[in-house]
């Protein structure tokens, strides 16, 4: 290589495709100012161009050049840098550590649009003005416990986690506020992480009747442009506060000082397609990237988060009582085994609804199950509603006239005979959310009702205008899956009936307990948080049962200590790191075989170089194997420490991408699985 070829300044580019390597280009041959990383270019790539994201310049004596001639990029996209230095870092490690191909991962940081080769919006400025008139709302006085915990973060120099375990009704939104002001006022950005798009509304309310400071919000409720716009507000350092759902944790924030993810314990911060993030975790690393505190909320922290607390590794703050005159609900189980169910719900429930209503107070009913019933059957021959394309039944959806799978989204007209034996006597076993609502319509007529769930609120707006005329009180009766669940305060709230928990006491995935004790404490929790008492009433066919007699007589904070211990014992996470190997075909044995191999080529690479203590569990099939007409399987990776686990990715996904997979064979890497799927 000569001199001058080796001075050569070439330009690292990452692709949007789903290929692992950075692709090296020469500068645009037309005169313009020179590409910044972080800007998008256009590029030729196989017969056609792509968008890119310029990652470095690099002189070529750097780097090992192809033996094809490099070809010069066809147009810078950008005048300025969408993702500066610090971005570009932080995406990229997130890519490398969760496995993810360079240019997927980077253009999940940007805007939808954005990932193609369109203009960039004229950055709006956000005016000043505050989002209600008048001087900032008067904060609340603090309760000892409160005030600790705003102390301790407020104190933080540079980076620091802490897990703010708090009973719900505890306050947490209020230390959240209190920070919040802290942070603005020594000039810095705040990141606030919430997991479902219904929490957005009443955390935006509640901060800006507060705080007068520019505020973003950034979900997939909203439409293109306005999430564009609130990244740019964000980027620009316009906006001081961007509050928003997993992927706005990759949003670029030049002077953050603080990053709050409420709710923490939540499945729904893990994506679970394609980039596989956890944006709680992320979120951690991001601040400490930015050098400040980082504050994980939670009344029912995941486990994984408590042994870090236990650890030392996040600093352990307590709320251990509902603030202002509230009290925790009391808390009783019905045993409903052979007892009549009126559409799910006993007796002793509807007694108790009766009387919240006649109270003038609110009842909350929560099953996690929507559709009007799980299963259409032929009373005469048995016939069930299974899905054609999936290891799974078709939900009834009265409402709509169809048969639907939850799954894959496939859906048939309702039949109105038997498909086999043509009866016309086709009955739906067990209960969904319309069906519960019809039997509450029949059972209380005239009282207002009000069902939040998926179906219910497909319109755009329509879940924020239900959530607030659910806290205004405008609807006695309150029915919903988990978005109705999760962190809302619903003042009116004296009565929480929970329908259906026990699927949880006897789950296959080894987090299943977990979910269904997180779940459980989360709506109770959603009782009595004004000055009335609250009651739950927990409907069971198992009132003996071990784990849910501890969770209700000793708590929460007792249920994950007996369970760490158990995992400890079996040496599951957070004691030891995962990596689901997933694979599917629409040949039913095609994705365990593929996993077979690739079960001996780790197996070899580990007796070549032994890593101490890693596992290989499978490969087995998926919890439900056939999904949307593909067979689906998985091989577990398991190392006592992250590192080791790590080691052997490093070694074994190159080795699988440069092996032959059969055609129709896709295949995926899981790190830090959530779900057993």
């Amino acid at each position: 290589m000569s001199n001058t070829t080796a001075d050569m300044t070439l330009l690292q580019v990452a692709v949007a495709a789903p290929v692992p390597e950075l692709f090296l280009y020469l500068p645009p041959v037309a005169a313009s100012p020179p590409a910044q990383p972080g800007c998008r270019v256009l590029v030729p790539f196989g017969r056609g161009q792509r968008v890119g994201l310029l990652v470095a310049r690099i002189t070529a004596a750097s780097v090992r050049l192809p033996a094809a001639p490099l070809k010069p990029i066809a147009a810078v996209l950008d005048a300025i840098p969408l993702l500066g230095p610090a971005e570009l870092a932080f995406v990229r490690w997130a890519g490398d550590y969760y496995r993810c191909p360079p240019g997927e991962a980077l253009f999940t940081a940007l805007p939808a649009r954005l990932r193609r080769p369109t203009a960039v919006l004229a950055r709006d400025v956000l005016t000043d003005a505050p989002t209600r008139p008048g001087a900032p709302g008067a904060a609340r006085p603090l309760n000892a416990e409160q005030q600790a915990a705003v102390t301790a973060v407020s104190a933080q120099a540079g980076f620091g986690c802490f897990l703010l375990d708090g009973v719900t009704g505890s306050g947490k939104t209020e230390v959240y506020l209190h920070l919040i002001e802290l942070a603005l006022a020594r000039g810095r950005q705040v990141l606030i992480l919430v997991p479902e798009i219904g929490l957005t509304p009443q955390l935006a309310e509640r901060i800006g009747a507060r705080i007068i400071a520019p505020l973003a919000v950034s979900h997939s409720g909203l439409g293109p442009r306005a999430r564009e716009l609130a990244w740019h507000q964000a980027a620009s350092g316009q906006a001081r506060l961007l509050l928003g759902t997993r992927s706005a944790v990759f949003t670029p924030l030049p002077d953050l000082g603080l990053v709050i993810v409420d709710e923490e314990h939540d499945t729904s911060l893990k994506q679970q397609e394609g980039f596989r993030y956890s944006a709680r975790d992320l979120a951690v690393r991001r601040a400490q990237l930015a050098a400040c505190p980082a504050l994980l909320g939670s009344a029912t922290p995941a486990l994984e988060s408590l042994h870090n607390a236990r650890r030392g590794r996040y600093r352990h703050l307590h709320l251990p009582r509902r603030a202002g005159t509230a009290v925790a609900p009391r808390i009783l189980l019905a045993d409903i085994r052979a007892q009549p169910l009126e559409s799910g719900l006993s007796h002793a429930l509807l007694t108790r609804i009766e009387a919240a209503i006649a109270a003038g107070d609110q009842a909350l009913l929560f099953l996690n199950r929507r559709g009007f019933s799980p299963v259409l059957t032929c009373h005469d021959c048995g016939w069930i509603s299974e899905c054609p394309h999936c290891d799974a039944r078709m939900t009834l959806h009265r409402d709509h006239g169809q048969l639907r799978c939850h799954h894959c989204g496939a859906s048939r007209p309702l039949p109105v005979q038997c498909p086999y034996c043509e009866s016309p006597d086709l009955r739906p076993l067990g209960q969904g959310t319309e069906r519960v609502e019809d039997s509450l319509r029949q059972r209380f007529p005239g009282i207002p009702l009000a069902r939040i769930d998926r179906d219910s609120t497909r319109r755009r707006g329509e879940l924020a205008r239900l959530l607030a005329a659910a806290r205004r009180g405008d609807y006695p009766l309150l029915l919903g899956t988990q978005m109705l669940a999760k962190g809302h305060h619903l003042p009116g709230v004296t009565l929480v009936g929970i329908m259906d928990l026990d699927h949880g006491l006897y789950g296959s995935d080894f987090r299943a307990a977990e979910r269904m004790a997180q779940v459980l404490i989360q709506v109770a929790g959603r009782a009595g948080r004004a000055e009335r008492p609250g009651t739950v009433l927990v409907q069971t066919r198992h009132p003996g049962h071990p784990l849910l007699r501890n969770l209700l007589s000793a708590g929460y904070g007792a249920f994950a200590a007996a369970a760490l211990a158990e995992r400890a014992e079996a040496h599951l996470p957070p004691f030891s790191h995962q990596a689901l190997l997933r694979a599917d075909s629409p040949q039913e044995q095609a994705a365990l075989a593929w996993l077979r191999q690739a079960r001996e080529l780790a197996t070899e690479l580990l007796a070549n170089a032994p890593l101490p203590g890693v596992e290989l569990w499978g490969p087995a099939p998926s919890n439900m194997e056939r999904r949307a007409d593909r067979y689906r399987a998985q091989l577990l990776l398991q190392a006592p420490r992250r590192g080791l686990l790590q080691g052997l990715l490093d070694r074994l996904l190159p080795a699988l991408r440069t092996g032959k997979a059969p055609r129709h064979l896709r295949w995926g890497i899981d790190v830090d699985p959530q779900e057993m799927l």
